[in-house]
Parts: C-alpha cells; structure tokens; sequence
C-alpha cells in the first residue's frame, strides 16, 4: 500500500541562507591565495593600465606615455602580496610589431614561478572584428594553454547602463562570443572609476583564485614557447644601462585596503614611445 504523505527531500536537501553564506565563505577561504601574480593584455586605450590601478588600490601605471616595454607593480591588498605586469598596448587595425610581442612573452618573466592568471581587458561597446584577429595573434605567442588562465574584463561598465553584461556579449556578435568562449565563459565587469573601497575586487579575485584552482596552479610557458623568450635575452643584457623611466603621474586613486605598497619599474629594453598610453 503506498503512502499518501508529501516526501520530504526537497526541503530536507535545502540549505538555509545562513547555512549557504557560511559554506561560500569556507570555499572562498579555502581557495584564498597568499599571494596573486596577474598580466594584463590588450590594445591601447581599453583603459588596461587603469584598470592595473584599480586592482592595487592607488595610481602605480602611469597613463600619459605610451609603453613598448612591460611594467611591474607589486602592493598589499587586503593582507596579501599582489603583482601585475602591464604589458605594451597592441593596435587594433595593424599586426603588433616584433618587439611588442617579444616584451609581451617577457611578462611572464617577470611574476616568477609564474602568473596565475592573464587579465584581457575588453572595453565595452569597443570591440571590432580586427580585435580578435589580434587577440589570437598575441595570445598563440604563449601557447594554447594560456586560455585557460586568461579571464576577460570589460571596462567602460558605464557604458552599459542598464544592460547585463551577458546580454551585451550576445549583440556584439560571433567574433566576441569566440574570445569569451576561449576563455572559458570567464569574465568581469568594473568600473575603474570607483574610489576608496572597491565593490567589484573582491569577485574578481575570488575569480582568478577559481581559476587557480581549477586549472592545477598557475601559468607556465611551456617548451614550445621558450623559443620565444630566449628572442628577448639580447634585449634584457642592455636594461642595465638604461635610466629609471620617470613618467609623469595621472588621476590619483586611493583604496583603504592597501596598507603598503612597493612600487618598481621594470627597465626598458627600449626607448619611450611618446603618447598616450591606456
């Protein structure tokens, strides 16, 4: 004979919300890095360096030059160490010159043992379908696996106004739904024009941790690719002679969580390239 009394399971299998919040918690603990090496990738002007800015709290890459060489920014945020190597701006409509890229494979260098992610800032309503031809072009210099640490963030968020991210990817067509694919479906949305606390970080860096996590560690060149490292060692034997780059200072941005910071320039293999930067 059966039973007529409801089952039970649904709700039994339901957490309650203070129960959800204190297993998210634990998850994001558990995925917590001591420390976070980031590259930053794209053309000029998408507002990358800004971005580079917002993510240590304060102004650290300068945006009235333009860079053909990369840059190395380390602070405290939120008690932890963080790296971020801006790397030179691509163009859009022209294929990116040989010694942008060599300065480019040179980034990973420069966050030993390796970045855990790559950071390819996108601004929003800006994309083109040149801007995937480069983006495939710069990104094979790290070899295939380089998509499986690289995150997309949009910037120029206000642009979206009251529009969901996802549905803007969906107007903007197959070109852009392609590089987020490559991604993995990763991506952010910030606006690198929010002061003091910043309200978007902390997702992001709980995304770049999942990345970490689910890829096994973090980001190294394999084989294949140190062909085209070693094309830059002639170019690294010369920064020793080459004066500190002093550029000037842009809109200043303070962030109450970054308690220290230690600023360093990379030397440049070349010489500053008048302009504006990102």
């Amino acid at each position: 004979m059966s039973s007529n009394r409801p089952s039970n399971s649904t709700a039994d299998d339901q957490l309650d919300p203070e129960e959800e919040k204190r297993l998210a918690a634990a998850a994001r603990e558990a995925n917590r890095l001591p420390e976070l090496r980031l590259i930053l990738l794209g053309w000029r002007w998408p507002g990358k360096s800004l971005t580079g800015n917002t993510i240590l709290g304060r102004e650290e890459f300068h945006l009235e030059r333009a860079s053909e060489f990369c840059v190395k920014r380390e602070a405290e945020v939120d008690q932890r160490k963080v790296t971020v190597v801006d790397t030179p701006g691509w163009f859009s409509s022209q294929i990116t010159p040989a010694d942008y890229q060599q300065e480019m494979v040179r980034s990973v260098t420069l966050c030993p043992p390796g970045p855990h992610a790559f950071l390819l800032v996108i601004p929003v309503g800006m994309f083109a379908e040149t801007d995937r031809s480069r983006i495939e072009e710069n990104l094979a210099l790290f070899g295939e696996d380089v998509w499986k640490h690289t995150m997309v963030v949009f910037t120029w968020a206000e642009v979206l106004k009251d529009r969901s991210i996802e549905r803007h990817i969906r107007r903007e067509g197959r070109d852009l739904q392609w590089v987020v694919g490559k991604c993995k479906k990763r991506y952010h949305v910030i606006n690198n024009y929010i002061f003091g606390e910043h309200p978007q970080l902390p997702q992001l860096m709980e995304k770049i941790e999942k990345i970490v996590a689910e890829e096994g560690g973090y980001f190294t060149l394999k084989t294949d690719e140190t062909k085209t490292q070693s094309q830059t060692q002639s170019l690294n034997l010369n920064t020793s002679s080459l004066k500190e780059n002093r550029e000037l200072g842009a809109r200043p941005k303070q962030n109450g969580s970054c308690n220290s910071l230690r600023a360093m320039d990379v030397d440049t293999p070349h010489s500053l390239v008048e302009g504006v930067s990102d």
